[in-house]
């Protein structure tokens, strides 16, 4: 068998969460990946992990908030790793508090880190990929870019400009026919630290929306992602599947439903300790260097696998089979008469 090129990878957020996943799952498979976040402890380790499975890792420490810092980032990978083969966006911020409690200096840094820092990402990837036309950029996304919820405004109304400005993106990219292929991958509710550590205003300890998934689930979907960047995107969890396809056919009530819920099914039963760690405004690492991983504090409620990502993986396959058993179910009854009904001229 041919053995795989090694390819170089960047992930942005890969000091924890999905990010950090996601680079280890390439480094598994023997790549250089970059890592770019502002929490040096979590990069790190992050880079010991990847080094321990076969893979070479670059650390850059960088505020994706900054396009600055980010082109640079770029171009030190470039200097040290060779041309960026793929750029994975996963770096975000969030808040959780009603729209009424959020300061506009909060919502305006949401935003600069989870929508601007794509558009800055991508920006830095397709300066140097367009001219060589080669290149995958994979936006993580999340169910909440279709549909919004409360108490998190800022990273939903982010997620959703991602969506817009990926298509818009896409389309210019065919437009030009192209090889540098862009693609979303839309996650459910994750086991991340980002629980831990998210800024709140809410008063009890905020978690995901169940079902929750472990971000390996989240990551070995990046990855496929990545291999397969011709489909537009990648849904992830049934959550996510069922929330899309709801709020196509039942948008009010749907509406109606996260209004009744959407409060409790956002934190658990602990009160909330506002003098906790915060990483709004500075990584939630920088003062006593502690290395927060993939996981957050919900493993044993989270599922380590996902049917629905399988389906969204083998789209293709499924479909082509069930036009196959559907043409054939068609087609029986045709057979069936043709060589049941009497030969003509056959004497009764």
């Amino acid at each position: 068998m041919k053995r795989r090129r090694s390819r170089v990878i960047v992930v942005t957020g890969a000091s924890a969460g999905v990010g950090r996943a996601a680079a280890r799952e390439f480094g598994a498979r023997g790549d250089s990946v970059a890592l770019l976040a502002r929490g040096e402890a979590g990069l790190a380790a992050a880079a010991e992990e990847i080094e321990a499975a076969g893979g070479k890792a670059l650390v850059v420490p960088v505020d994706v908030a900054d396009h600055r810092e980010v082109d640079d980032a770029a171009r030190r990978v470039e200097e040290e790793f060779g041309p960026i083969d793929v750029w994975v966006n996963a770096a975000f911020a969030g808040i959780f508090a009603p729209f009424n409690q959020v300061s506009p200096d909060e919502f305006r840094r949401v935003t600069e880190v989870t929508y601007l820092g794509y558009a800055f990402g991508t920006k830095a990837a397709l300066d140097r990929m367009l001219p060589r036309n080669h290149g995958t950029i994979v936006q993580v996304g999340s169910a909440l870019a279709y549909r919004a919820i409360p108490l998190q405004s800022a990273y939903c109304g982010a997620k959703h400009a991602i969506k817009g400005f990926t298509e818009s993106l896409r389309c210019e990219l065919m437009h030009r026919r192209s090889a540098v292929r862009v693609t979303m991958v839309q996650l459910p509710g994750l086991n991340t630290p980002q629980f831990d550590w998210v800024l709140s205003r809410l008063p009890h300890r905020p978690q995901p929306v169940p079902p929750i998934y472990q971000p390996e689930v989240a990551a070995r979907a990046v990855v496929f992602a990545a291999d397969h960047p011709r489909r537009k995107e990648f849904w992830v969890g049934g959550s996510t599947a069922a929330t899309l396809l709801a709020d196509k056919i039942a948008p009010a009530l749907i509406d109606r439903y996260l209004a009744r819920t959407g409060y409790s099914s956002q934190q658990t039963d602990m009160p909330y300790d506002p003098e906790g760690p915060a990483n709004l405004w500075e990584p939630a690492d920088g003062k006593d260097g502690h290395d927060f991983g993939a996981h957050g504090r919900f493993d044993a409620r989270s599922h380590a696998k996902s049917v629905e990502t399988w389906l969204s993986r083998h789209r293709t396959a499924l479909t082509a089979a069930s036009l196959l058993a559907a043409g054939a179910a068609a087609a029986s009854p045709l057979l069936l008469g043709r060589t049941t009904a009497p030969a003509r001229g056959r004497r009764r």
